[in-house]
């Protein structure tokens, strides 16, 4: 990431009120970066650092479009989209993810990512279809299946390169923790994470345009009817990748021009980075009012009582 003259200025909040008094405030981050890593604006700072979390899939899902596993297997850009998706387990999406293990030839017990409660199956679980990537490109590659998810294993030194080049950062400076679903996740700063969603959608890449068409002609696969990737993904057709991730991440890429945007609400609150995501998205004229107002009405009135608001712009560096 390219560091402009200063990267701290001043954060968002986002506020509950309820008939009209404030009843809880989260602070915001945010930061745009263009695809040759330079910030063009932040609101708070932007070498903060958090795991960046789900957010990562599109990225992972490199490992999958670089190897031939798509080609090799017949998969498809269903495929491709519930690779990077966190989806909610609808009978749809599981089948997808059940799609690439059975067209790699992998039973699903191979699977690592936990069982949700009440669920019958690993595949109903929101990671699946990342997980049946990872595998399928093991079975590609003849990588062992049983130790994928460790951090040593092949298919995880294969990511972590792709990410590295991506951000042009020796390997061996991430910090890693596990995700909840077990695999893999990197401690980043959000201009680095805003970087490579500009990169993700400048179109200056085949494999990461693909990942970003599957994205968007399938957001359906990658959330669900009413979330809010999408949402965004549907009312923007095309114009817009989002994805979200967990304890306040969210990041989104203007397709076609090479710009990023990444959010880390401090609290971690989901409905805080949704707020704030609309309102800069408004902002920076990547979303029409109609768009906006039509998400406003979903993610940012809640209820009869309750509504959120945004304080605070981005600024330019």
């Amino acid at each position: 990431m390219t560091r402009g003259k200063r990267t701290q200025t001043a954060e968002l909040q986002v506020r509950l009120l309820r008939e009209g008094i404030v009843e809880s405030t989260h602070h915001v981050q945010a930061v745009v970066s263009d695809n040759r890593g330079r910030v063009l604006s932040t609101a708070g700072n932007a070498e903060t650092a958090t795991f960046v979390r789900s957010a990562l899939k599109p990225f992972q899902a490199l490992a999958v479009t670089t190897t031939g596993t798509l080609e090799r297997f017949g998969l498809n850009d269903r495929d491709l989209a519930i690779i990077c998706s966190s989806h909610q387990g609808t009978v749809e999406q599981a089948r997808q993810a059940f799609n690439i293990l059975w067209r790699a030839d992998v039973d699903p017990s191979a699977l690592k990512c936990p069982t949700p409660e009440g669920k019958a199956s690993p595949l109903q679980y929101n990671c699946s279809g990342k997980h049946a990537g990872m595998l399928a490109v093991c079975r590609q590659r003849n990588f062992p299946l049983s130790t994928y998810l460790q951090r040593n294993h092949p298919i995880q030194h294969l990511i972590l390169t792709k990410v590295s080049e991506l951000l042009r950062m020796p390997s061996d400076e991430f910090i890693c923790a596990h995700d909840d679903c077990g695999a893999p996740t990197y401690f980043m700063q959000l201009g680095q994470m805003a970087t490579l969603y500009a990169q993700l959608s400048s179109g200056d890449n085949l494999d990461m345009e693909r990942i970003v068409r599957a994205m968007t002609h399938h957001p359906h696969l990658v959330a669900g009817d009413g979330q809010f990737d999408t949402d965004v993904m549907r009312l923007a057709e095309g114009e817009l990748v989002s994805k979200s991730g967990a304890e306040g991440v969210q990041c989104i890429g203007r397709v076609g021009e090479g710009l990023g945007l990444a959010i880390k609400v401090t609290d971690g609150a989901k409905r805080a980075k949704y707020a704030v995501a609309i309102h800069l998205l408004k902002q920076m004229g990547w979303l029409t009012p109609a768009m906006a107002e039509t998400l406003t009405e979903s993610y940012m009135t809640l209820g009869n009582f309750k509504r959120l608001e945004v304080l605070g712009e981005l600024s330019m560096i």
